[in-house]
């Protein structure tokens, strides 16, 4: 496996590139077909397959009609708290909880009953 941080950042768009017209071929779709279904052009989808990705709202769009966008999942997702962070945030939390009421009442004042 090569080391993509190794890669020129053209090749690393050539292997996509292929990538997404092999995902395509495997699921025998047109690239009429997937500019149709993705909403963008058919020249846009020639050029993505040769690795000339220029427009990241078109590649996102291919991405999701190909039922790949998951691909994008670890960029999305929120990173999980450590112990220590989420301790914190439950200080913070607990410091501004109401400790005792404010004022006491007042005497003679009759009980309320249900």
């Amino acid at each position: 496996m090569e080391d993509v941080y190794m890669l020129a950042d053209d090749v690393v768009q050539r292997k996509i590139g292929a990538r997404l017209k092999a995902l395509r071929l495997k699921q025998n779709i047109t690239q009429q077909s997937l500019a149709e279904e993705s909403g963008v052009s058919l020249s846009s989808v020639k050029k993505i397959e040769k690795g000339e990705i220029g427009s990241f709202d078109t590649f996102l769009r291919i991405l999701r009609t190909l039922g790949k966008l998951d691909v994008l999942l670890p960029l999305v997702e929120e990173e999980p708290m450590s112990p220590i962070e989420y301790y914190e945030l439950m200080q913070k939390v607990g410091a501004h909880q109401r400790k005792r009421a404010v004022r006491k009442m007042q005497k003679g004042r009759e009980d309320l009953s249900w």
